[in-house]
């Protein structure tokens, strides 16, 4: 039997969170807790705060204490979402990965991982990011994609190489529920139709669902649990622990024979491998768990 990454002695991946919509880098660090011990044991995580106070009310009052913080804000046209300050969200986040970096990879949650998937892009293009090394991995818990005119919606212009987990909720039929009122919102700069019923799930999963298409290769966890940081079954838990100790065995490639280990090959099968590896180190492609 393989060995553990953790007893091995390799070290654990740097990770950089960015928490959801008017909450906090300490919100974030209590909602990631629900993720299994396993996986958690792999990553050294630093949680930042948002560099701009809530505007508005949040959902999360009476549950945690304020403050409460956006990474950028946006205003509803007929042309799509205008964004204001995420200019400066990211250069806020380059300077801090200059200073406390070098970081493997970004978690994000609902407005923070919309960031962290547009992030990915925009390295990859050389629009932002371009002065940090390298991201070798994104994990987005209910994000989606940067609609409207802003000067880096190229970002999603050809396939993100990153590799990527995305966590995405399951949203049911209004048909199988008796009672419903169907209203309109506006999250994240987005307007979508939201089903206000019992049982409800993720209302971004559509935006879930465009940003997966957006990357190569991705590994995608569904959960039957509703817009939030998911606890993961045995069953989902399994693929994010390979993909992470596959990141780490990365690392000590690049470290030990100089050169940037590739982890999202494209096989046929629809599996994903590290380099040549056996095949104990395969992980599907798409996991559907029940939380």
């Amino acid at each position: 039997m393989r060995p553990s990454i953790v007893s091995s002695g390799i070290r654990k991946l740097r990770v950089l969170c960015f928490h959801g919509f008017r909450t906090n880098g300490l919100i974030m660090e209590t909602q990631l807790k629900k993720l299994d011990q396993s996986v958690l044991d792999l990553m050294e995580m630093t949680c930042l705060d948002a560099p701009y106070p809530a505007l508005g009310k949040s959902d999360v009052e009476g549950i945690f204490p304020p403050p409460y913080y956006e990474w950028f804000q946006f205003k509803e046209t007929e042309n799509g979402p205008v964004f204001t300050n995420l200019k400066e969200c990211i250069e806020i986040i380059t300077e801090h990965m200059e200073k406390h970096g070098p970081y493997d990879g970004l978690v994000g949650f609902s407005q923070g991982a919309f960031l962290c998937g547009a992030l990915a892009g925009m390295q990859q293009q050389g629009l932002a990011l371009t002065s940090v090394p390298k991201l070798r991995f994104v994990i987005i818990i209910s994000g989606g994609v940067l609609n409207g005119e802003h000067e880096w919606k190229s970002c999603y212009s050809d396939p993100i190489k990153c590799a990527s987990v995305h966590l995405i909720g399951i949203c049911y039929a209004l048909e199988e529920f008796m009672v419903y009122e169907v209203c309109t919102t506006i999250y994240n700069g987005f307007s979508l139709w939201q089903c206000c019923k019992a049982g409800s799930r993720d209302f971004l999963k559509a935006r879930n669902e465009d940003l997966l298409q957006k990357y190569e290769n991705p590994v995608v966890i569904r959960h039957d649990a509703r817009h939030t940081v998911p606890r993961l079954g045995v069953e989902a838990v399994l693929p994010m622990k390979k993909f992470l100790e596959n990141v780490l065995v990365s690392i000590k490639e690049e470290e030990d024979y100089g050169y940037f280990a590739n982890i999202t090959e494209d096989h046929n099968d629809h599996k994903e491998h590290i380099a040549d590896r056996s095949s104990e180190w395969a992980y599907d492609y798409e996991t559907t768990v029940l939380a």
